[in-house]
């Protein structure tokens, strides 16, 4: 992440995402080694595994191929004047949480002989996430608006009611749902496939609200 943020202007939409979830990761990290955590290498693991599908989006958008339907939208607008950062950040978090973070899990529950049990030490693990974004989040929303000092208040109203369509906690409470999903799937390939193809449809669809022009 600190390689992709050295070669993005900083105004690029995918930077402004970047930013975000290399602070996320880093938080995560720092209380990975604090114990803070009941099952710290499924964590690890499913951090590594999550990164990987972001990695993978940039490493396509570098080579000129086509990312993945989720990703198409903070792609395709990342360098529109009339977003605003905060809406690129969002739209990545939609991408890498709606999409990808149900695919992570099942390979790491996958990987680890593990299951997608509410209420494990894994879930437990995966709720402390829940609370470490919501902390970082507000800090970068922070940071953000000091960004927009000057704006329009007309703008500004249009900028809240999309950012009011995001919440991080719905989005990961969703992604275990859909892992869920899929986990009971995994063995019906046709199906499986299928629902990875609808998810990533209706993801995009949403990062296209979060993208909406409102400068």
């Amino acid at each position: 992440m600190t390689e992709i943020a050295s070669s993005l202007p900083p105004e690029d939409g995918v930077a402004r995402f970047n930013g975000l979830y290399l602070e996320v990761t880093r938080q995560v990290l720092t209380d990975t080694r604090r114990d803070t955590f009941e099952d710290p290498r499924f964590i690890e693991r499913l951090d590594e595994v999550f990164a990987e599908l972001y990695f993978a989006a940039v490493d396509t958008d570098r080579s000129g191929g086509p990312v993945t339907r989720p990703w198409v939208p903070l792609f395709a607008a990342r360098r529109h004047k009339r977003v605003a950062p905060i809406q690129f950040a969002l739209a990545g978090m939609n991408a890498h949480i709606n999409h990808d973070l149900a695919l992570a899990l099942v390979r790491t529950l996958d990987e680890m002989r593990l299951r997608p049990v509410r209420d494990s030490p894994q879930h437990r693990d995966y709720r402390r996430v829940d609370e470490i974004l919501a902390r970082v989040e507000e800090r970068v929303k922070e940071r953000f608006a000091l960004g927009l000092i000057g704006v329009a208040d007309e703008a500004l109203g249009r900028l809240d009611d999309v950012v009011a369509m995001w919440s991080v906690a719905r989005a990961r409470d969703a992604a275990w749902t859909h892992a869920e999903t899929l986990w009971a799937i995994r063995r019906v390939a046709p199906v499986r496939e299928a629902f990875v193809l609808t998810l990533g449809r209706m993801v995009g669809l949403a990062s296209r609200g979060l993208l909406v022009p409102v400068l």
